[in-house]
């Protein structure tokens, strides 16, 4: 499987995005259909070229959050205000960042499981699959905790994917 290129998306004064792949505008729901397709993206502003897709991605974050139900709670919200600023707010990003990939690699492991719980023995399936979770939490919290450490021994290395 190849890696797709990057979409460059402009955003301009007006604040209309415009695709350069594409060469059209598009929406902010645009945009959002590429991240749900795995496609990454990066969206610049461009007059000054300056990255804005953390930006871009809030906005659709926000949008999502008003329509119907809401993922991130306003008790969750004010527990990540909290953290803005202080010395363990790296260590908090990289856990939320984590705790997102062994949801993800959780999910499509059940899925998976599940299809052929059909065709196996139930018991086989399910003491695999607690064992694959006992793994995998073992090697988040490792790694969660090499974070920890790493973060407290000095500044965090700013990601250059995040501008």
């Amino acid at each position: 499987m190849t890696v797709a290129e990057e979409r460059v998306i402009k955003k301009y004064a007006n604040r209309r995005l415009y695709d350069t792949e594409e060469s059209r505008y598009v929406a902010l729901e645009d945009i959002r259909q590429l991240v749900m397709d795995s496609r990454p993206i990066r969206v610049v502003d461009a007059q000054g070229g300056e990255d804005i897709t953390r930006s871009i991605l809030l906005q659709i974050i926000v949008e999502q959050e008003e329509k119907g139900q809401p993922i991130l709670s306003t008790r969750l919200l004010e527990q990540l205000i909290r953290y803005y600023g202080d010395n363990l707010q790296a260590f908090v990003g990289a856990y939320l960042e984590k705790s997102m990939d062994f949801f993800i690699k959780e999910q499509t492991v059940l899925q998976d499981q599940m299809q052929s719980l059909l065709s196996a023995a139930p018991s086989s399936v399910w003491k695999e699959m607690a064992e694959r979770n006992l793994t995998l939490w073992r090697d988040m919290q490792q790694d969660l905790f090499r974070t920890f450490i790493s973060s407290a021994a000095g500044p965090a290395r700013k990601d250059e994917n995040d501008h």
